[in-house]
C-alpha cells in the first residue's frame, strides 16, 4: 500500500461496500472496479461483516474508510485502534488506507462527527506532527478527506484549501478530495469551489467521493441519503480537468437503494470520468 513515492494508480469507479448489497454482489457480476469499505463496520473478531469481506475482496480491489483517527484531535492517538486498522488492512489487501482531516471527539468521548479544525498555522503544526506518527507507524501514506462544514472559526489565517495544501505537503501525505463536501461547504460558506480546486495540489489527490446531500434553502447537509445533484457532477467533471485521471466512488449512507439504481448512477460516473480521460489524451 502506497509506498513513499508510488506514481498513482487509477482504480477505476467504485462504490462504497453496503450490506444491503453482499448477496447482490456475489450472486452476480456487477460492473464495479473496486469497493470502498467503512473501516470500523469490519473491526469485528468475526461473523458476516468478516464473511461477505473475505469473499469480495477476493474478487474485487478494497480501500479502507475510517471515521475514527481523530487526526486533528488532543487526545494522544489510539494505536490500538491502528493496530486493528493496519491488520484489516493487511487481511482484505487494501489498497490504500484513509481518513478524514478533521476531529471526533474529547478526553475519550466519541462525538461520533466529523468536527472541523481551525485553518491557523498552529492547527497545521499539529495535525502534521500526528500524521507522521500514523504513517510511521503504518508503513505508508494515507489518504486525508476534506469535511464537509456548517460553522467556522474566528481565527482564519488559511483559506480550507491552503489549509489542506498545506497538510498534505508538510506530512508527505495524500488526499481524498470529496467533491460533494466542497459543494456543500462552498454553499454554506459563499466561497469558489473553482477557487478550492485550483488551491490543491492535484498530484496528491488519489481518490475522488461523490454523493448526494440535503438542500434547506440557506444551507447544505452532506447526507450522503440522495441522488448526486446536477452541481456536483459538474464539479467532478471540473476537478479531473484539474487533477487529471483519478480513482473515483459514490458514497451511500442512507435511503440506500438497489444495487442497479447505484450502478446507473455508476455508469454516469464512468461515463464522464472516461469522456475526460479521452478529452486529455
Amino acid at each position: 500500500m502506497t509506498p513513499p513515492h508510488q506514481a498513482r494508480p487509477m482504480l477505476g469507479y467504485g462504490l462504497g461496500l453496503r450490506k444491503e448489497h453482499y448477496t447482490d454482489i456475489l450472486a452476480g457480476d456487477p460492473p464495479v472496479d473496486w469497493f470502498e469499505l467503512l473501516t470500523e463496520n469490519y473491526l469485528v473478531p468475526g461473523g458476516k461483516p468478516l464473511h461477505f469481506l473475505d469473499r469480495i475482496s477476493e474478487r474485487y480491489p478494497v480501500v479502507l474508510h475510517g471515521v475514527s483517527l481523530s487526526i486533528g484531535g488532543s487526545d494522544p492517538l489510539d494505536f490500538d485502534y491502528l493496530c486493528q486498522v493496519k491488520a484489516l488492512a493487511a487481511r482484505c489487501g487494501a489498497r490504500w488506507i484513509s481518513d478524514h482531516l478533521c476531529w471526533t471527539g474529547l478526553d475519550g468521548i466519541n462525538a461520533h462527527d466529523l468536527l472541523p479544525l481551525p485553518y491557523s498555522e498552529a492547527a497545521v503544526r499539529h495535525v502534521v506532527t500526528r500524521v507522521r506518527q500514523v504513517q510511521d507507524f503504518l508503513g505508508h501514506r494515507i489518504l486525508l478527506e476534506n469535511v464537509s462544514t456548517y460553522l467556522e472559526f474566528d481565527v482564519g489565517e488559511l483559506t480550507e484549501w491552503e489549509f489542506v495544501r498545506a497538510v498534505a505537503e508538510e506530512a508527505d501525505c495524500l488526499l481524498l478530495l470529496d467533491v460533494n463536501n466542497i459543494h456543500v461547504s462552498a454553499v454554506n460558506h459563499g466561497f469558489d469551489p473553482l477557487a478550492y480546486l485550483d488551491g490543491i495540489p492535484a498530484e496528491r489527490v488519489w481518490q475522488v467521493h461523490l454523493a448526494g446531500h440535503s438542500d434547506y434553502g440557506h444551507y447544505l447537509i452532506d447526507t450522503h441519503d440522495a441522488a448526486i445533484v446536477p452541481a456536483v457532477w459538474a464539479l467532478y467533471r471540473a476537478a479531473l480537468r484539474r487533477v487529471g485521471p483519478v480513482s473515483a466512488m459514490i458514497e451511500r449512507d442512507d435511503n440506500i437503494p438497489r444495487l442497479d439504481e447505484l450502478l446507473a448512477e455508476l455508469a454516469r460516473l464512468r461515463a464522464i470520468g472516461e469522456a475526460e480521460r479521452a478529452r486529455a489524451a
